[in-house]
């Protein structure tokens, strides 16, 4: 009886845990792998900006007139507008 319990707090640590978080990170990689020129971002770090460039492991961020920096994919938190035209099913914020 003792293995049985053992094994349903397992089951339910899974459920309640692993597989919301799992969720999130595949929403997040699939937000950032759609970032197209024109879209407004937010970084991990709180740094507005909006996508100049993309490339396979990169986005180059332009956050004022002139001023460019780039950043790795993985640290563009959320997308605060999307590009005219641009479609997708991913994580929308307005404000």
């Amino acid at each position: 009886m003792p293995l049985v319990m053992i094994a349903l707090l397992f089951v339910a640590m899974y459920f309640m845990m692993i597989r919301p978080q799992q969720k999130r990170r595949r929403e997040l990689e699939q937000m950032q792998s759609s970032l197209t020129a024109g879209d407004e971002v937010v970084t991990i770090g709180g740094l507005y900006g909006t996508v100049a460039a993309v490339d396979d492991e990169t986005v180059t961020l332009e956050v004022a007139p002139g001023v460019r920096v780039r950043y790795a994919k993985p640290a563009i938190a959320r997308v605060n507008n999307r590009a005219q035209g641009a479609t997708s099913s991913g994580p929308v914020i307005k404000e």
